[in-house]
């Protein structure tokens, strides 16, 4: 393995390890709101007050730091001109803040229009609570901002530790806010948790400032939109807030429908879709974290086939882990779903009902995974176009999936659509980065995606097999739940590592020799 791809491992497992912890403590936070609401109105009024929050954030910071942010002042950095690179960075960030700052005083206004265009459905009481809980929210985005943007000039840097760090306190203080003040028998107090996203965002960024400081933060009180840096940033961004405007028509059409559907819907494809993100966020997220800012590099050198290499083990990779993971996760959903939120109010009919939106979830891990490392690599090349367009083709087909699924699947609809749209996305973001490369060693991804399915396959069945004769003597309490959880996601690993092996894939071996250097280095 080369000393670039061994530098990355090591990042993307540092970042693979923080985001474990903060996903561990975001299942935590999401098992026990459901202990205290379970499935039900108030969580879906919860779920719906985080749309126009998030519209803000991805609208204003979120296009502009993973398209064009990052790949511009690590290209600053790069040709050794970092004083002008904080100039840009100083407009950029003054420019997003002044902004947000304004539509998020809107936002505060026109809060109930809002909520009754997303959810006509909802009874009067859960749309009252939902106005009042994406009012407190609204003050998250620009704590988020500053986060984000922290985090950006630190990954340009390649320093990834503070932003993890980050995200683990986020989910704690959550936790904390929202278990001291949540009351089942008072619907309104779950706006405990919303609190505690404010705190936690304020604290995600308060986290970063001391490594900020230590790279010799530069800041200047200007906005500059002449400088060619800026107007880089701002025509490498339009497309993607463009995209990521577009793509909350998905999450508006997907709360419109869900709750025109039983209460407790958007919550249970909710706390589906978060689950299937748990590998997603874990592994694929990470790894694209790593490789972004080196492919961003080889970019600018016009080092293509370290570019090619380093974006092919990237999606080898990315594969390799989540396809066994979607596997499991669909043969053990049933006992992950009961451990981690049969409890207090959440009962086994809604067990039952989550369950088939994770099935449809889980069946596109392994798409959704690759798409967090592919349209980076159009950014690295600054071309941020061509993932937006095929962004708008994806989300066309979600919503007309949904569309039409969501008679015959119900709750179910919403969530296969998402696969069928991640996994368009994905075949044509493929098809036009290999026309853009010429070549993208293609063959080797192609033979770790069959290797990968098929001892996928092997493990599942394993997994199958033994979950059908060990839950009958365990039960389908938590404790019998989680011992078959255990248990199979043990067995299925050990299935799969010898399967892998088996198949002599090269994906383990550097898997194994990662764990065998952290090992011999303690």
């Amino acid at each position: 393995m080369s000393s670039t791809n061994r530098t990355l491992m090591k990042a993307a497992g540092f970042l693979m390890a923080a985001q474990m912890v903060s996903r561990i403590l975001g299942f935590l936070r999401e098992s026990l709101m459901a202990g205290f609401f379970g499935q039900s109105g108030v969580t879906d009024a919860y779920n719906t007050a985080f749309v126009l929050p998030d519209l803000l954030y991805w609208l204003l910071v979120g296009g502009v730091l993973s398209a064009a942010f990052i790949p511009v002042f690590s290209e600053f950095i790069a040709k050794g001109n970092e004083d002008e690179g904080w100039r840009v960075v100083s407009s950029v960030i003054n420019l997003i803040l002044l902004t947000l700052g304004v539509l998020v005083l809107l936002g505060l206004f026109f809060t109930p229009q809002f909520i009754r265009l997303v959810v006509p459905g909802f009874a009067p009481e859960n749309m009252v609570l939902a106005t009042h809980l994406t009012r407190i929210l609204l003050i998250q985005p620009l704590f988020m901002a500053l986060s984000g943007l922290t985090m950006g000039v630190l990954n340009s840097y390649k320093i990834f530790w503070p932003s993890a760090l980050g995200t683990v306190l986020y989910n704690a203080c959550i936790i904390f806010f929202g278990t001291i003040l949540a009351n089942p028998e008072k619907p309104e107090s779950v706006s405990g948790f919303a609190f505690g996203v404010v705190v936690g965002a304020l604290v995600s960024f308060a986290v970063q400032i001391p490594a900020l400081r230590k790279v010799g933060i530069r800041y200047y009180p200007i906005i500059d939109l002449n400088h060619p840096g800026v107007r880089l940033i701002g025509a490498l961004a339009v497309p993607i807030i463009l995209s990521y405007s577009l793509n909350q028509i998905q999450v508006v059409v997907n709360n419109n429908f869900g709750s025109l559907l039983f209460p407790g819907s958007i919550t249970s494809v909710w706390y589906s879709y978060r689950l299937f993100q748990l590998p997603v966020g874990i592994f694929a997220l990470a790894i694209a974290v790593a490789t972004f800012p080196t492919m961003t590099e080889q970019a600018a050198l016009k080092r293509w086939d370290d570019f090619r290499q380093t974006l092919s083990n990237a999606v080898r990779m990315v594969i390799f882990i989540t396809l066994p993971i979607s596997a499991g996760m669909i043969v053990l959903r049933f006992p992950l779903i009961r451990v981690l939120f049969e409890h207090g109010q959440f009962t086994a009919d809604d067990t039952f009902t989550m369950a088939i939106p994770l099935f449809y979830f889980s069946i596109g891990i392994s798409s959704q995974a690759v798409i967090q490392i592919l349209p980076r690599a159009f950014y690295a090349l600054q071309d941020t176009w061509t993932p937006v367009v095929l962004g708008i083709i994806a989300m066309v087909v979600n919503v007309l999936a949904m569309y039409i699924l969501i008679g015959p699947l119900a709750h179910g609809g919403l969530a296969f659509a998402t696969t069928i749209a991640a996994f368009v996305n994905m075949l044509l973001l493929f098809y036009l980065l290999r026309k853009r490369l010429k070549t993208m060693d293609g063959w080797a991804m192609f033979w770790t995606s069959i290797k990968s399915l098929v001892a996928s396959l092997c493990m599942a069945v394993v997994i199958w097999v033994w979950s059908e004769w060990l839950t009958p003597l365990a039960g389908v309490r938590t404790l019998g739940s989680l011992l078959v959880l255990v248990t199979g996601t043990a067995v299925g690993g050990v299935v799969f590592a010898g399967m892998a092996k088996l198949l002599r894939m090269n994906e383990f071996n550097q898997v194994m020799g990662l764990v065998r250097r952290k090992i011999g280095t303690r």
